[in-house]
């Protein structure tokens, strides 16, 4: 009996830690979703307007587009050079030059995200910009990178990828060293191409790895909110204005904190309901065997 109140006291505060910073608020942003609060004053009773509110809203619908767009390319692009350069590094070459890749790569997700972004907003100026300027070294005109509706959404998914592709390499990296070399022996012994053994075996072992990458980049991506703040504040306009700063801007900036907790419970229900579905898919294209 000692031995089990002991364990629960050394668990105890994780447990308590959880609770308050995690479970705490979200009860609380379901119970703000009818509430009317405005952090001045205290919270008051609103029935179903701000959910109400979701329909008039037209600005979120552009906010929408805008997160499914960055969604799909920076889970593509972050998993797919993820996964090169995971296979890359994983290649035989010396061992300090692969601890030297594999430290250089992984690099920028130790750096804060707010530091690797006003790096950027520097090289991506566009009068000033090092991109820019070595552009027009080989005759190629400026481009407005931060500046442009067109071009702004894709320099925040440049900048995502090459932020997060190295977390994704050391994930893929642990997956295809799980790999038993023996299958690939026993694949070159039966005359097997390269080509047919990334595609016979290297892919659908990696399946689980590739899953889990998957379902993590995609929440992680319809999360992002300090590297669009910090390069381009959302803009121009409403270009690039995804739906957690657009949460942050209701809830902080026009105190509706009722209508950012709605805002936010739909985030949290297409989350959910993308998880479930992958969950769902996955049994068509992930091998555990």
């Amino acid at each position: 009996m000692q031995e089990i109140v002991a364990g629960y006291l050394f668990i105890a505060p994780a447990f308590i830690s959880l609770f308050v910073f995690l479970v705490v608020p979200i009860l609380a942003s379901f119970v703000l979703v009818f509430m009317r609060y405005d952090v001045l004053s205290p919270p008051s009773w609103n029935g179903f307007e701000n959910l109400s509110q979701l329909s008039r809203d037209g600005r979120l619908q552009q906010v929408y587009w805008n997160t499914f767009r960055f969604v799909v390319f920076a889970t593509f692009f972050n998993n797919l050079l993820g996964l090169l350069l995971a296979m890359g590094v994983n290649r035989a070459m010396p061992s300090i030059i692969k601890y030297l890749l594999r430290t250089a790569l992984f690099f920028p997700v130790l750096t804060t995200t707010a530091s690797l972004a006003l790096v950027w907003n520097f090289l991506l100026t566009q009068d000033r910009g090092v991109v820019n300027y070595l552009l027009q070294q080989v005759g190629l005109p400026p481009v407005p990178w931060l500046s442009s509706s067109s071009w702004a959404m894709v320099s925040v998914v440049m900048f995502d990828v090459w932020r997060a592709c190295g977390f994704l390499m050391v994930i893929y990296l642990a997956g295809l060293q799980a790999i038993p070399e023996v299958l690939y022996e026993a694949a070159a012994i039966d005359g097997a191409s390269q080509l047919q053994r990334v595609r016979y075996i290297t892919l659908p072992l990696i399946s689980p790895t590739a899953f889990f990458a998957i379902i993590i980049s995609i929440i992680g991506a319809a999360q992002v909110f300090d590297n669009v703040w910090v390069l381009t504040g959302g803009g121009p306009g409403d270009a690039t204005r995804l739906i957690v700063l657009y949460v942050y801007e209701i809830g902080f900036k026009r105190f509706e904190m009722g209508y950012a907790a709605a805002v936010s419970l739909t985030l949290f229900a297409i989350l959910v309901v993308l998880t479930l579905l992958q969950f769902r898919l996955s049994r068509r294209w992930v091998h555990y065997d």
